[in-house]
């Protein structure tokens, strides 16, 4: 298996849509929509075996002190390989002159993060509204 890693902000809906849905993310029904908040994002890496999209991450920013890595994800079919440590590294070489990068983490994923640096405030509680 040959990895490559890309850094662009194209995909096709459906490329976008059978990763998302190959994690159970319901954002993968709204395929279109994932692909126009590609374009708008302030980073997009990925990586590909071959031209299947296996693995993703976005980050929105505000162009000098604040980086919010918003999808992390990787089809599980190639958990276990590093995609999601090479793709988290990219952007924390993208983003190392930034104050800070936050991400939202689900509970079973904290263990990834903690290995690279990331650590948890206990000050604040995420907050949303879906409209789905």
């Amino acid at each position: 298996m040959n990895i490559e890693y890309k850094n662009s902000q194209i995909f096709t809906p459906k490329e976008l849509q059978d990763l998302f849905l190959s994690v159970g993310w319901i954002s993968g029904n709204h395929p279109e929509k994932l692909a126009e908040a590609m374009k708008n994002s302030g980073a997009v890496f990925s990586a590909w075996d071959g031209d299947k999209l296996i693995g993703l991450i976005n980050v929105l920013d505000d162009s000098i002190m604040t980086a919010y890595v918003h999808f992390l994800l990787v089809n599980p079919e190639y958990h276990g390989k590093g995609i999601g440590k090479e793709l988290l590294r990219l952007v924390m070489e993208k983003y190392k002159d930034y104050l800070r990068i936050l991400l939202l983490s689900e509970e079973n994923a904290t263990g990834f993060y903690h290995s690279s640096g990331f650590v948890a405030d206990k000050t604040t509680t995420a907050m949303f509204r879906d409209s789905f």
